[in-house]
């Protein structure tokens, strides 16, 4: 019997699913592609109601883990997402927070406990492609969660063999360098930050890029669903047009291919359709 064309999407936190691959996912759900989110952590070191962040007084864990899986449910709806599947994990914290240490964060959590939760959802779902991050948790991102969630992706998709193509998400540097000017031209406050040359994906490494402009609108509903985040998202502060330009393509480093596709892709289903 063949296989039903699934996507399975690997996120670390509510609200990731936005940037990297909120295009493809509702791209592909459009084209009647089944599409599976699972979000590996319920996201308790966002910022609480009021702003406040974590380790200040009054950030309740619980109750930010609450509203982030709200919002998460509901940016799913724009997507268009078929399945969300969540793992359950504890929020990490950024890099040298004090949270890196609890006993229960999703870093601190054995890679072979963790990965076997996902392998059982790839063996439900059997998805032809998948796609994560890289091993610096996204373009050099380094967040400890991501970067176990890379982790844990690989392992699984090596565990259970399913996967035909297994992408990590990419941010060119090339992508920066304009996404930046687009910025700075628009008026947009950076705080004086400037992202380093060897910030992001090196360009060669990039192998897939698609277009999702036609689900630029719906991937902007879904990152404003994450409200209780908002001040941290810096793109929505960009114009209109501005994100528009910086939202209507992602980029993809393919790690994984067991049919017949080119190097340089449009399309992370190639070799894969009827």
């Amino acid at each position: 019997m063949d296989r039903e064309l699934t996507l399975m999407v690997v996120h670390a936190h509510p609200d990731d699913e936005c940037l990297s691959t909120g295009g493809i996912l509702a791209r592909y759900a459009d084209e009647g592609i089944r599409t599976v989110l699972v979000t590996c952590t319920n996201g308790e070191q966002g910022d609480d109601v009021g702003g406040v962040k974590p380790g200040e007084e009054g950030h309740d864990d619980e109750r930010v883990a609450e509203r982030r899986l709200a919002e998460l449910r509901e940016s799913v709806g724009h997507l268009g997402i078929d399945h969300l599947e969540l793992l359950g994990y504890r929020d990490s914290g950024m890099d040298g927070w004090d949270t890196n240490h609890h006993p229960n964060a999703f870093a601190n959590v054995p890679v072979e406990a963790a990965d076997a939760g996902l392998g059982e959802l790839m063996e439900h779902y059997r998805p032809q492609v998948v796609v994560t991050y890289d091993e610096t948790g996204g373009g050099g991102y380094g967040h400890p969660d991501h970067v176990q969630t890379h982790r844990i992706t690989v392992a699984a998709v090596e565990a259970t063999g399913i996967p035909d193509k297994f992408y990590y998400t990419a941010i060119p540097r090339a992508s920066i360098k304009r996404m930046f000017e687009l910025m700075r031209d628009s008026g947009v406050d950076l705080g004086g930050f400037e992202p380093s040359d060897d910030f992001g994906t090196p360009d060669e490494l990039v192998t897939a890029i698609v277009d999702v402009t036609p689900q630029v609108e719906r991937k902007l509903k879904a990152l404003k669903s994450h409200e209780s985040q908002g001040e941290n998202i810096f793109l929505l502060r960009m114009p209109d047009e501005a994100q528009h330009q910086a939202f209507s393509h992602e980029a993809f480093e393919r790690k994984l291919n067991k049919v017949d596709a080119p190097d340089h892709e449009e399309d992370l289903f190639t070799g894969l359709r009827p």
